[in-house]
């Protein structure tokens, strides 16, 4: 009995070894990452964009640049306009931008969050190489599908209470659930804020050049800054004509994009203050002829970076 006893406890402590060396660590590459590992120490603001074109000029700017690789990601440490950051791309689309803001939340001293990068317009009154800085961000593509009870008419479920907002077809947006540091409990919420303080910032920027000229193509008027108002984001790029003015008219929104929200509703869980800057591209299918974005590109992204670089020389 004793020695069945003996055996038992050493087999269990062998085993309790062997996991606890397994703990937060992979090893199937010959390469060990424990996930709880910070690659530094420096308090940094993450600057954000979503692929190359969008961080290029940011990458020119950078001082002392130091590389760190995590999950195939980039990270790029060093200091713009004085201002210690870390540069990354989240990648396109709503579950890399949440996944790789996570990450870069978990592997660095964040302070604050800022996305630069290029966007669709839906308010009307905006234009390709606009520079704007919502208050607020949405996810305008989390919906119910809803059954078709009669010819044209959409009815959601009695158990489905929350999606009150106006439908576009079977669509009826919803708010996500959420939890955070300061709510731990589950709750439904639509709009994701920008920081106050860093919105303040941001209105306070003048005399940023922008410009309505790149590689041999130029646009037919000088481009603005504008800030305040709301952005929305989803996991499709929209460019039609019915679903932009749908937009506009039911989130009063003057630009939507495909990470932003995501990255918002990170940092609101985080409790770490955000703010985006996000320059037409496009018309979002509201353009005439065909979607802008591949001829204007290059001049948002590098207009969305200007203004984003002062207002990092003016953050304090």
């Amino acid at each position: 009995m004793t020695t069945i006893r003996w055996r038992s406890l050493l087999a269990a402590g062998v085993l309790a070894v062997g996991l606890s060396g397994c703990v937060g660590v992979y090893k199937g590459t010959g390469v060990s990452i424990n996930s709880s590992t910070r690659l530094d120490d420096t308090p940094r603001i993450a600057v954000i964009s979503a692929f190359e074109p969008e961080l290029k000029l940011l990458l020119t700017r950078l001082q002392g640049p130091t590389k760190h690789r995590v999950n195939g990601v980039e990270f790029t440490t060093g200091t713009l306009e004085g201002k210690p950051v870390v540069l990354f791309l989240s990648g396109i689309s709503m579950t890399n931008a949440t996944m790789n803001t996570q990450l870069v939340l978990n592997r660095f001293r964040v302070t604050s969050i800022v996305f630069s990068g290029i966007a669709g317009g839906v308010n009307p009154s905006l234009h390709v190489g606009d520079v704007t800085v919502p208050a607020q961000w949405g996810q305008y593509l989390e919906v119910l599908m809803a059954r078709e009870t009669a010819p044209g008419k959409y009815t959601a479920p009695p158990f489905i209470t929350d999606a009150t907002l106006p439908n576009f077809g079977m669509n009826f947006p919803r708010p996500v659930e959420v939890r955070s540091a300061a709510k731990p409990n589950i709750e439904r919420k639509f709009w994701f804020e920008a920081d106050p303080k860093m919105l303040e910032v941001a209105r306070s920027i003048r005399n940023v050049e922008l410009a309505n000229c790149g590689a041999g193509k130029c646009l037919p008027r000088k481009p603005q800054l504008v800030v305040g108002g709301n952005g929305v984001s989803g996991q499709a790029f929209m460019d039609n004509k019915a679903y932009r003015e749908y937009t506009f008219k039911t989130f009063q929104a003057n630009v939507l994009d495909m990470e932003t929200a995501a990255v918002g509703m990170v940092a609101y869980s985080n409790g770490v203050p955000y703010i985006a800057f996000r320059s037409l591209s496009d018309l979002a299918g509201g353009g005439d002829g065909e979607n802008e974005m591949g001829t204007f590109m290059s001049i948002a992204a590098d207009n969305s970076a200007k203004v984003m670089l002062a207002f990092l020389a003016a953050w304090k």
